[in-house]
């Protein structure tokens, strides 16, 4: 059963996660349409991605990963092993 409400640290590590999708984005020399065009989606679904207002799938992340070159786990940042 999902928590509502949220605990407030989730948005903030939805927040972490997007930013590191644009981070690794620009490094790649990526725009949202040429990465959505990569892995299948929308630029729209990317944009939404990077800004926490939805949630990829682990699917999406294995996607992400592979077509920005960089390891699942670098999208989750140093402090994922919590």
């Amino acid at each position: 059963m999902p928590l509502d409400p949220m605990p407030d640290w989730v948005l903030t590590r939805r927040r972490e996660i997007g930013a590191r999708i644009r981070a690794a984005r620009h490094h790649a020399g990526l725009t949202q349409i040429q990465l959505g065009d990569r892995i299948g989606r929308d630029n729209r679904t990317i944009h939404r991605w990077e800004y926490a207002q939805r949630v990829p799938t682990l699917e999406d992340l294995l996607l992400l990963a592979d077509a920005l070159g960089v390891r699942p786990s670098d999208l989750f940042g140093d402090d994922a092993a919590r």
